[in-house]
């Protein structure tokens, strides 16, 4: 089978009723493709492309339903080029590969090469991407691939330099009013033989739940106007048509990584009902609650710690009654443990001083362990000076003394530097306070000089 019957293949019409009716409107020109105008406006990089008549490998990457794969398919309609489409899911890398052995022969024979598109390029792993390589580099191919997850992640550094990454955007309402307008009113492939209207209730409610989503419009404008009885939609038949709305979320992929940094950095800006937005849309979304509170324990160390000693506890106690009680009650505990932490004075002190600590760690790994504060668990330890000269801290007045617990080439650092914010106040009187009793005790050992003689 040559590639115009391949092409021709996939534009033959079947019986409508069968097909869906995201699928029968999609656009088949520019004019009436709605949405994306930042790429096919006036002077924008797809309008220039197609000025400019060379074609060259895309990927589409965006949300689901925001045009990706008819925007691959206008492009090889507009320039005239022979295309195969194929989903990574349900395709085959050797199926794909059997086409695309023929592809030089082929652009012999009618002087084009072959589009082939990819959808949900993201599946294949590298060695299977690695293979659209060479056709892609001798220009047998021109190679779409749509994903909706970040190309960066999922696509290798080979293929991404050979090809054009163009970011689509979910749709806003205007496209989307276009679109639920054009398929109620066409009588070709749209709904306009019912000769339905939608009330505005309904209207803003599918536009609300839509996400930006055209096929997930259409589908619940199709279903709706099925269930329809009269010649208006109305918010009954969306509600219906809708049941529960499924929020973009990929617990391996870019959205579940962008949502707990939202939640993050809403706790962190002590922004408490940001946090609680964002905690419900992750929980919503089908999250594992004990993964949130996980970070949420995370989150009290690294962003409160001594600031609010109480805030690890209660990050800890929401995990730990979510354990027990389970969803829905349980999800309740991290909200409180989330407003409490967004709340709380912060301080990423302990962070700082810890990362300092494991700096000069891995520095200097084996820093010998000074022999006084060495434990002498064997008679010979005992002998080589293991222990000697430890000061027992409750042995002394004030339980403490000048003894030096630093290894020699370390002796003096200073990690922790407590804030001004919360308990580190007090942790930083404190401090301030055992450093002037040390010193006083090394005074009144060695004399007022004891800069010197203390080491």
């Amino acid at each position: 089978m040559g590639f115009k019957d391949l092409a021709m293949k996939k534009t033959q019409k079947t019986d409508s009723q069968h097909i869906p009716l995201a699928e029968r409107m999609r656009p088949q020109s520019f004019d009436r493709f709605y949405g994306q105008e930042h790429l096919l406006g006036a002077g924008k990089i797809l309008t220039e492309l197609i000025e400019s008549g060379h074609l060259v490998s895309i990927i589409f990457w965006g949300p689901p339903g925001s045009g990706k794969t008819t925007l691959g398919m206008m492009l090889a309609k507009h320039f005239d080029l022979p295309y195969v489409f194929f989903s990574a899911v349900l395709s085959s890398i050797k199926e794909i590969k059997e086409v695309m052995a023929q592809t030089e022969q082929q652009k012999k024979l009618y002087g084009k090469p072959l589009v082939v598109f990819i959808d949900e390029i993201h599946r294949f792993n590298k060695a299977q991407q690695a293979a659209f390589l060479p056709y892609v580099e001798r220009g047998d191919v021109i190679l779409f691939g749509s994903t909706t997850e970040n190309p960066s992640f999922e696509v290798i550094a080979p293929l991404l330099s050979r090809t054009k990454v163009l970011v689509l955007k979910p749709l806003d309402e205007v496209a989307l009013k276009k679109i639920i307008y054009d398929a109620l009113t066409d009588e070709v492939n749209g709904l306009g033989q019912l000769h339905l209207t939608i009330s505005d209730e309904a209207l803003k409610l599918l536009l609300d739940q839509s996400n930006g989503d055209a096929r997930r419009v259409l589908n619940a404008l199709e279903i709706a106007a099925s269930l329809t009885r009269g010649k208006e939609i109305t918010v009954k038949e969306v509600e219906e048509a809708l049941q529960k709305r499924i929020l973009l979320y990929d617990k391996s992929g870019e959205e579940h990584f962008n949502l707990i940094s939202a939640l993050h950095k809403s706790l962190r800006n002590s922004d408490v009902d940001a946090s609680l937005y964002w905690l419900a849309r992750m929980l919503y979304s089908g999250e594992d609650p004990l993964y949130i509170a996980r970070r949420l324990v995370r989150f009290a160390s690294e962003d409160i710690g001594l600031a609010d000693p109480q805030a690890l506890v209660i990050a800890l106690q929401a995990k730990e009654a979510y354990d027990f009680l389970g969803s829905p009650e349980g999800e309740l505990a991290l909200a409180e443990a989330v407003v409490y932490l967004a709340s709380a004075p912060k301080s990423n002190r302990i962070y700082v001083a810890f990362g300092r600590a494991m700096k000069d760690v891995e520095g200097s790994p084996y820093e010998p362990v000074p022999l006084h504060i060495r434990n002498p668990v064997t008679p010979l330890m005992k002998e080589l000076g293991y222990g000697q000269d430890y000061q027992y801290a409750h042995d002394h007045p004030l339980s403490t003394t000048d003894m030096e617990t630093f290894p020699e080439k370390l002796r003096g650092r200073k990690y922790y530097q407590p804030g001004n914010l919360g308990f580190e106040k007090e942790i930083k009187k404190r401090i301030e306070w055992w450093e002037a009793l040390k010193e006083k005790i090394r005074r009144e050992k060695f004399g007022a000089d004891s800069s010197d003689k203390k080491d």
